[in-house]
């Protein structure tokens, strides 16, 4: 089962499956625009054999949630809330800044948040309460409006308190594509949305990707993955211990192992095997073995430029010198240096957001945070002077295109002052 590999059987094992889902998608999505409230209960009853009498969740029901979860959990999360909400706060840009860079021209950047967001919070195997907190309370930090969340009934009562301990404003019981349809397009119980964020099923990663001409997202996000880099300074039950705990989550889940150590991938396999035989998601994690394995590189820089050409989601740097190699990283969602710092730190509680790209797409695009909920206008204020000194550039350039009212624009302004 854990097998040498290259990076071509990672990069193929990881490639989107959206393409072999979009003409299912694509119905889902007509159902939707054509049908509103009555397509979304449909298809509740078809693929999740749950009879809808209501879309969005009461306050009633929110309460009876919290009636049903251990108050210890309940504190747990809001712990968890905190840290997620100061780490959040540590990137909130300013509202406004201006400055002078010659006398008479000053520039700036106005920053504001969106008024109306969607989060899309998975279901199926299991609950994500912790995606509730990422998504909501990042929204809530950059100062968006109203902030609602769409995720398969029956919605697990953690989740639900998860919610609320965010800030969350509206809760809808749909699941699938046909949850992100009715964010991005709207129905009679769910008004659109300006942006949709969350990582879901290839349905759903379909579903926004084609919806795009109608709202912003915020990045594909597909099953979980995590590459890690490590040398024979290594803890080889830690290193499994992260790889089985990425396992877990779904059978298209899949771990890769760089390594500079001949012998640690054997070390490393006698704990996975250890471990996956006590855990209780046995099944989904020997399914997601079949995605992964190991590549042994003696040279540590080579070993990182495989890594940052693979760009997982997860990044766990085992090594003597982590900063060294973190350094030269490039290349991933979220990083973890050191042996104390299990991806499940990230997951839950440090305050890192756990809302990442997949598939490679690390290379171009961040994981969630603050900005993805703003906007950015820039700004310029120049004086009589000022435009004196831009004034030749200007009214060369434009004519130069071919513009010649850009450059009567500046001219007329000259007369002006005379």
């Amino acid at each position: 089962m854990w097998k040498q590999v290259d990076e071509s059987f990672w990069k193929e094992n990881r490639e989107s499956k959206v393409d072999e889902v979009t003409d299912t998608v694509q119905d889902i999505i007509d159902l939707v625009r054509f049908e509103g409230d009555k397509a979304l209960i449909d298809l509740t009853l078809k693929f999740d054999k749950i009879v809808l009498e209501d879309l969005e969740v009461t306050r009633d029901e929110i309460e009876e949630a919290y009636e049903t979860v251990d108050p210890i959990l309940v504190d747990e999360l809001e712990n968890a809330a905190e840290f997620i909400q100061r780490f959040h706060e540590l990137q909130i840009p300013q509202d406004l800044w201006l400055k002078e860079i010659e006398p008479g021209i000053t520039l700036g950047v106005k920053s504001t948040p969106l008024e109306r967001v969607g989060c899309y919070i998975p279901g199926g195997r299991a609950s994500y309460p912790s995606t509730a907190l990422m998504c909501i309370i990042a929204a809530r930090v950059a100062g968006v409006e109203e902030v609602i969340c769409c995720t398969p009934a029956p919605i697990n009562p953690l989740t639900l308190v998860a919610m609320d301990i965010a800030g969350v404003d509206e809760i809808f019981k749909v699941g699938g594509a046909q949850a992100i349809a009715a964010m991005a397009l709207g129905t009679e119980s769910i008004e659109p949305v300006q942006k949709i964020v969350g990582p879901g099923n290839v349905y759903v990663t379909a579903a926004k990707t084609m919806l795009r001409k109608n709202v912003e997202i915020d990045f594909p996000a597909g099953p979980s993955e995590i590459g890690v880099l490590a040398d024979e300074t290594a803890n080889a039950e830690f290193i499994a211990a992260d790889l089985v705990a990425q396992c877990e989550h779904d059978p298209s889940s899949a771990c890769l192992l760089v390594t500079t150590d001949p012998k640690l991938p054997a070390k490393v396999w006698k704990f996975i095997e250890e471990q996956t035989s006590k855990a209780q998601r046995k099944e989904i994690i020997v399914k997601a073995l079949e995605n992964s394995g190991y590549i042994v590189e003696k040279n540590m820089d080579i070993a990182v430029e495989i890594m940052n050409g693979i760009a997982p989601e997860h990044l766990s740097i085992q090594v003597k010198d982590p900063l060294d190699v973190l350094s030269k990283v490039t290349n991933a969602g979220s990083i973890f240096v050191g042996p104390y710092t299990p991806v499940a730190a990230g997951d839950y509680a440090s305050g890192t957001n756990h809302v990442l790209p997949t598939a490679g797409h690390s290379s171009v695009v961040s994981g969630l945070n603050v900005a993805h909920f703003r906007k950015t206008s820039t700004v310029q204020i120049i004086s009589q002077d000022g435009l004196a000194t831009l004034a030749p550039t200007i009214m060369a350039i434009a004519k130069a295109e071919g513009l010649h009212a850009h450059s009567a624009s500046v001219k007329i302004r000259e007369r002006k002052k005379e």
